[in-house]
C-alpha cells in the first residue's frame, strides 16, 4: 500500500503479454468464491449469500481482504460504498499487487474527511518496488450516499483509473524511454480499511473520532475481464455473463477522444495534486513520464 509522502499539499491532501491457450470462461459473480477475508478478526464480513463484503474499523482493529485469483493484465471493476459521516482518519485501500522486494502496484486509496468535506481519491503506480507517482482527486458526487463503481484498466499498453465509466488517471507504457511499467508480475486485488489518522486527514492534523465507530465501507457487483495467473500459466476469463460478449477487447482498450475529453474535464475540475507538476519535490528535474506522456 502506498505512503503519504510529507510533500504534499496539507490542505488537500502492465515484457509482452505471455499467454497461453486463451480461455474464456464465465459465472455469476459470487464474492465468497472470489475472494478470501485476511484479516479482522471478524470485522470483515460476507453477506447476503455473497453478493455484499463489509469492512468495519473500530479502534482496536481494521480488516480486509484479497482475491483469490492473481492476474496478468485485465478489467477490474468493484462498487465500493464509502464510509460515511465523519469518517477523518481512515482509509480504504483498494489496489492490486505483487509480492517481493521489487513489487508492482496499482491503487484507489480512498481517504476519510470530516462530515460534509470532500473525500480524496489518491492513486499511485509502482513498478519495480518504486512508486512516487501519486495524483488527488476530490469527486463530484458524494461516495457515501450509494454505490459507485471504480475501475482498473491494466494492458500491456496503460493503466486507466476510472470512476462510474470516466477515466480521472491514465499512466501509458513508455518503456522505450526508460520507464519502468508493471507488465512482469501477476497480482492479486487487495482491500482494507484502517486507521491512518498520523496523515490521512489534513496531514494529521484530524483525528480519527472514535465515538463514531464502526466505520464501515461496503463492496459489491466484482467483475473481472482479466488473465488469471495460476503455476506460471495465464489465461483470459470472465467473472459475469455479461462480459463474454466482449471477450478480450480491452488487452488492447485505449481511450476514445470522448473519453480523452473526459479524462481532461476530471484533471481541470477535480484533481488537486499531480506530481508531475510537483517541483519542489523533484528538484533535479520531474520524473521522464511527466514530460512524455
Amino acid at each position: 500500500m502506498a505512503s503519504f509522502p510529507s510533500t504534499f499539499p496539507v490542505m488537500l491532501m502492465i515484457s509482452t503479454l505471455m499467454l497461453g491457450s486463451l480461455i474464456l470462461s464465465a459465472s455469476a459473480s459470487n464474492l465468497y468464491q472470489d475472494f478470501d477475508i485476511t484479516w479482522g478478526d471478524g470485522r470483515a464480513k460476507i453477506l447476503n449469500s455473497g453478493e455484499l463484503l463489509t469492512l468495519s474499523l473500530d479502534k482496536t482493529s481494521g480488516s480486509g481482504f484479497q482475491s483469490k485469483n492473481e492476474f496478468l493484465f485485465g478489467k477490474i471493476d468493484m462498487q465500493l460504498k464509502l464510509v460515511p459521516g465523519n469518517s477523518a482518519g481512515t482509509v480504504t485501500a483498494y489496489y492490486l499487487s505483487s509480492k517481493g522486494s521489487t513489487w508492482d502496484e496499482i491503487d484507489f486509496e480512498f481517504l476519510g474527511n470530516l462530515s460534509g468535506d470532500p473525500y480524496i481519491i489518491h492513486t499511485n503506480v509502482f513498478s519495480q518496488g518504486k512508486g512516487n507517482r501519486e495524483q488527488q482527486f476530490y469527486l463530484w458526487f458524494d461516495p457515501t450516499a450509494d454505490f459507485h463503481t471504480y475501475s482498473i484498466l491494466w494492458n500491456p499498453q496503460r493503466i486507466i483509473f476510472s470512476v462510474d465509466g470516466t477515466p480521472i488517471r491514465e499512466f501509458k507504457n513508455l518503456e522505450s524511454i526508460g520507464v519502468p511499467f508493471p507488465k512482469n508480475q501477476a497480482m492479486r486485488i487487495y482491500s482494507s480499511l484502517w486507521n491512518a489518522d498520523d496523515w490521512a486527514t489534513m496531514g494529521g492534523l484530524v483525528k480519527t473520532d472514535w465515538t463514531q465507530a464502526p466505520f464501515t465501507a461496503s463492496y459489491r457487483n466484482f467483475n473481472a475481464n482479466a488473465c488469471v495467473w495460476s503455476s506460471g500459466v495465464s489465461s483470459c476469463s470472465s467473472s459475469s455473463p455479461s462480459s463474454v460478449s466482449t471477450s478480450n477487447a480491452w488487452l488492447s482498450q485505449e481511450l476514445d477522444s470522448t473519453s480523452q475529453d473526459r479524462l481532461k474535464w476530471v484533471q481541470k475540475n477535480y484533481m488537486i495534486y499531480n506530481y508531475c507538476t510537483d517541483t519542489k519535490r523533484f528538484p533535479q528535474g520531474l520524473p521522464l513520464e511527466c514530460t512524455k506522456s
